[in-house]
This record gives C-alpha cells, structure tokens and sequence, in this order.
C-alpha cells in the first residue's frame, strides 16, 4: 500500500471542526496525517520530502482552505513571501504594446503561467507577473526584486542574447531559467531534450515513407531551435538522407508560411516537413493547402510543443510533446528550494519528449 492511500484514509476527520473556525497549520497535519513540521517544509518549498508527502498536504491545505499569514512570516523571515514570473524580451521601441501583445496571445507563455499558478496555488501562494521588454525595465525589475518585491524569480526569455539571467546572478537574486541560456551563466534552469524530440520526428517521418524531407527552423541564435535542427539532421543522415533541406522561421504562424513558401518553391518534391514549433507547422499547413498539397498524402507535416493550436490544425497536427506545465512547475519548485536554502549550488532539469501522433502525419 503506498503512503498515499495509508494518508488518504485520515482526510476527512475533523473536517466539520476545521469548517467552523480559522483554520491552521495543525489542521492542514491532521487532515493529511502528517506532522506539524512537514506540513511547514512543504508550504515552504523545501524539496527534500516525500512525493506523496507532498500531495497529502496540498490536497488538505485546498480541503481545510488553510492560507498562511503571510504578512506574520516575512517579519520573521524578512521575506516577501512571494515570487515574481519574469517575461524579458524586446519591445521593438513601441512602449512595450507590442511586447504584451505578443506575450499575452502566446500559447506558449499561457502554458508556463498555468503551471507556475497550479504548483504554487496550494501553497498559498500567486505569483507576480513582471514584464522587461527594454534594458532599463530589466534594471528596475532587478532592483525592485533587491529591494523584496519577491523573493525570487522565475524568468522566460524570449531572445537569445538576453542579459536578465546574468543580471540577477550578479545582483545575487535567487532565479531559475526557463530553457538553458544562450550563453553559460551560473544559474539553474530547466528544458526538453530537444534534440531527441527532433530525432523522434525524423524517424517518424522516414518510418511513414517520407523520401525527401525538410525542416523549418526557429531562429538559428536560439539553443532550442539549434538543438532541433541538429537532432533531426543526425538522425535523418543515420537512416541515409544526409542532406536535409532548411528554411528559417521566428516561432511564428507568419514565419512558418513564409518558411513552407521557400520549401517549396526551391524544394518542390518535399513530402516531409518538421516544424520547430505548432505555430509554424500551422502556417505551413495553410500554404499546402493553398497549392493544392494534400497532407499527409502528399506532403506529412509533424510540429514541436503540443500546444493547444496542435489540435485546432486541419488535420489535427502530429507533433513531439514539450511538457511545458510540468516545466514550469519544476522551476517553481527549484526556486522555492533556492530561497529557502541560499547559496546552494546551480540545478538543471531536463525533460523528456513524446511524440503525439494525429492526423498531418
């Protein structure tokens, strides 16, 4: 029996008591059938606890409706109590409308934000959403979080050469990466193996029949887009196709169209096309269909990320699964690790991909 279940069984004791009143960090333990203690080190953010552990007690801080006082503890702690979610990109000098625009429709950043907000909602905690679109933005986030806007930070960069990672280990701010930097930074990060999606795309593609395939890149000065690009050249030239047509795309559904035009007006026989990402596969699958390419009999289109847009192609999109959520719940508990434990060592976490099979492939 695992210790869930031997948990599970004290759930509901006590509940009716703990209803009635404000409840408390011993209600949270006795509902979960844990001590006192563990209940602090999961709220806490300590790592070093038990899984089911750690289930048990956000599933009896959602039963009781426990909040910690958070106003009492950073007293104490001299903590904020809270952690900031960190978007850094470029504004293109328009005031930073542009900036927001493009992060707020990004499928992409939604997933990150839903799972950052689901790690941290049982621990009482929310995250505060900064947005650094120019170098003198980033300078006031690092000095607002110096200054104990948050405790820490999670950050997502939209451009490779971003120097926000560098900033907040220089300002000694507790920090953790989405995607592993451009450049080497001592800082904690988490990413896909995206390499191996790529070679699991490339093996799919020949496996169906596919004789003449091609990719379309990300920007070629992102490690991502590089990694992809090398993982499905290796494992094409590994199954005998040693040359592997390219076009450059910027992650977007224009960027894709563009890129599947080029393909096709200087590679008109592709019957297998990888795109970095949905977004682009979907603007590819828009110019195959305006020239007439039946998908997948004539040209089979597989994308990268599984986002929500994989399934609103037609066809449905075949694509390799970034577990983003899951992702970004990782960085949440890594950072949540940092600040309770400071000083500590950088940690990489690398995820695994899948390959999801529908319709375009």
């Amino acid at each position: 029996m695992t210790i869930w279940r031997a948990l599970s069984s004290t759930y509901h004791a006590g509940m009716k008591d703990v209803r009635a009143r404000t409840p408390t960090l011993e209600d949270v333990a006795r509902v979960a059938g844990v001590s006192r203690a563990t209940v602090s080190r999961v709220i806490n953010g300590v790592r070093n606890v038990d899984e089911d552990l750690q289930e048990a007690v956000r599933k009896a801080v959602a039963e009781t409706g426990y909040a910690p006082n958070r106003a009492a503890r950073s007293l104490v702690t001299r903590r904020a109590g809270g952690i900031a979610l960190v978007v850094s990109g470029s504004g293109g000098g328009d005031g930073g409308w542009g900036f927001s625009s493009s992060v707020f429709s990004d499928p992409f950043f939604g997933r990150v934000t839903a799972g950052v907000v689901e790690f941290l909602r049982p621990l009482g905690m929310h995250p505060l959403l900064m947005l650094a679109d120019t170098d003198e933005v980033r300078a006031e986030v690092v000095a607002q979080l110096r200054q104990g806007a948050a405790d820490g930070a999670l950050l997502v960069s939209t451009h490779a050469e971003d120097p926000l990672p560098e900033m907040c280990v220089r300002a000694g701010v507790p920090a953790v990466l989405f995607a592993r930097p451009a450049t080497p930074v001592p800082i904690s990060y988490v990413d896909l193996a995206h390499a191996d999606g790529a070679r699991l795309a490339a093996e799919y593609l020949l496996a169906r029949g596919c004789q003449r395939v091609a990719t379309i890149t990300g920007p070629l000065d992102v490690p991502a887009s590089q990694d992809r690009l090398a993982g499905f050249r290796d494992a094409a030239a590994r199954l005998g196709r040693p040359y592997v047509p390219i076009a450059e795309g910027n992650f977007r559904e224009d960027g894709g169209e563009a890129a599947m035009e080029r393909l096709l007006t200087e590679h008109p026989k592709v019957d297998g096309v990888f795109a970095a990402n949905d977004l682009m596969a979907q603007g590819a699958l828009l110019v195959l269909r305006r020239h007439g390419r039946a998908v997948p009999d004539d040209v089979a289109v597989v994308g990268f990320d599984d986002g929500p847009q994989a399934l609103a192609c037609r066809p449905p999109l075949t694509t390799v699964r970034q577990p983003v959520e899951d992702m970004a719940a990782e960085m949440a508990r890594l950072l949540l690790g940092h600040i309770d434990e400071p000083g500590g060592d950088p940690v990489s976490v690398i995820f695994d991909p899948t390959l999801v099979v529908r319709a375009s492939a």
